[in-house]
């Protein structure tokens, strides 16, 4: 017992003194002082580049790239552990030209890589299970990796393997999968939706590029997600031309349906038969607003408030009526009857007036004469004459627009203070036999 107490005594004394010694020796000063200046230095820069760059001083407003100006708004937090990781690899490599030592600065640029790793999952990851994917996972590799025993680890979960016939697992590669492939998911959907929204608010562009360039974008994207995903599973892609020739069979049976929607939807974005915001009438009589158009369907909105899914193929294979696709300017009719003995003239001057007054009708000296509002006889019918109001209005008669329904009720009063009326069907009964009686 007293000479292991011995050897132990012995130890501790000697790696004291190697300790004293270094902590003694100019080397460990100048390390640290390098990593005191190379702190300092980040902190003032910082401060510089956030008073100095637009972007980062005042918070973004509406305009041209609002989501990418916002997303570069929120990072302003991060330039000082930015600057930090750069200049201390920077006074590394000093270090190991002037003194042949640097552990001690690598050690510290270590702990701001993973103090920069804290700070951004705690700021910007808002998804929870991404969150907790970087604080349990991603700053314990960080960890491992600044005392040196990311190696070790890695190599042991490799070693815990399992074989199913020519399949070799190993437990290494399973958590690389998943870990991997959920960061690329989360990454993909994040990218794919800010993509898309900075697309869309580009106001130099048409509704139907904005959706073209959309499209593509998210095509583009996924298929480098899962490229990447098949490299960090080990899957050679060379094995992508058995997997292409499977995957034609898969469409000519099974998928096929899924396949015409998706190429239909590619179709009409490049020709721009429909876009965004077209009120658009299907062969079955029902309609709606295109609020979207996805891989797979399109959405029309109605105007009570239901969600119409029609096939991309449908737009394709069948008819349908597009109402402002070249022309947000539609005409529209109001029929009635008056009695025959109505003042026409004054009917139709009160009628033109009505309709010129109404604000989302189109009217005006300006404007052209066919797109004036107009009333006219229609014909003659059993009961009364029959009556003809057209007019021009921007947009669809329904919804917020509800043009026609304002205009005949403020015929219906105009007829009420004129004394005029509107007919209802009568029928005359006329005896001309007088003296007949039934038996």
């Amino acid at each position: 017992m007293s000479d292991l107490l011995t050897k132990v005594s012995t130890w501790s004394e000697g790696l004291w003194r190697s300790i004293n010694a270094w902590a003694t020796s100019p080397e460990f000063y100048i390390q640290l002082l390098a990593i005191g200046a190379a702190i300092t230095l980040a902190f003032f820069i910082s401060v510089i580049v956030k008073a100095r760059i637009p972007g980062f001083r005042t918070e973004p407003g509406e305009g041209s790239f609002f989501y990418l100006r916002t997303f570069l708004f929120n990072l302003r937090d991060m330039v000082f552990p930015i600057l930090n990781i750069m200049l201390l690899g920077f006074a590394t490599s000093i270090a190991v030209t002037s003194i042949e030592q640097s552990w001690l600065i690598r050690v510290a640029q270590s702990l701001a890589v993973i103090f920069f790793l804290y700070s951004f999952i705690t700021q910007y990851v808002s998804n929870i299970a991404m969150r907790a994917l970087g604080k349990w996972v991603g700053i314990p590799v960080a960890t491992l990796h600044v005392f040196g025993w990311l190696g070790n680890v890695t190599a042991y979960l490799d070693s815990i393997s399992v074989s199913i016939g020519d399949i070799h697992l190993t437990l290494y590669a399973l958590l690389r999968t998943v870990i991997f492939g959920a960061l690329l998911f989360w990454l993909g959907r994040t990218s794919n939706t800010a993509g898309k929204k900075v697309i869309r608010n580009q106001q130099s562009l048409d509704a139907g590029t904005k959706e073209v360039f959309a499209k593509l974008f998210e095509i583009a994207l996924f298929v480098v997600v899962f490229l990447l995903l098949l490299q960090i599973m080990g899957i050679n892609l060379t094995a992508l031309a058995v997997f292409g020739g499977a995957l034609g069979v898969g469409l000519g049976f099974g998928l096929q349906q899924i396949a015409s929607n998706f190429i239909s939807g590619i179709i009409i974005l490049l020709d721009r038969s429909i876009s965004i915001g077209d009120y658009i009438e299907l062969a079955d009589g029902r309609s709606g607003v295109l609020r979207e158009l996805n891989m797979r369907f399109g959405v029309l909105e109605t105007y009570d408030g239901k969600d119409i899914m029609v096939p991309n193929e449908q737009f394709i294979t069948t008819t349908y009526t597009n109402w402002t696709h070249k022309d947000p300017s539609q005409r529209y009719s109001i029929n009635f009857q008056v009695a025959y003995s109505t003042d026409l003239d004054l009917l139709f001057k009160n009628i033109r007036a009505i309709c010129n007054e109404h604000p989302s009708v189109i009217s005006g000296e300006d404007v052209a004469i066919e797109y004036r509002p107009d009333a006219e006889i229609a014909g003659f019918g059993d009961s009364g004459i029959d009556i003809l109001v057209e007019f021009w209005m921007e947009g669809v008669d329904d919804g917020k627009n509800r043009v026609g329904a304002d205009l005949m009720h403020s015929i219906w009063l105009s007829i009420q203070e004129n004394n005029m009326q509107i007919p209802f069907p009568q029928r005359e009964v006329r005896i001309l036999n007088e003296n007949f009686k039934s038996g």
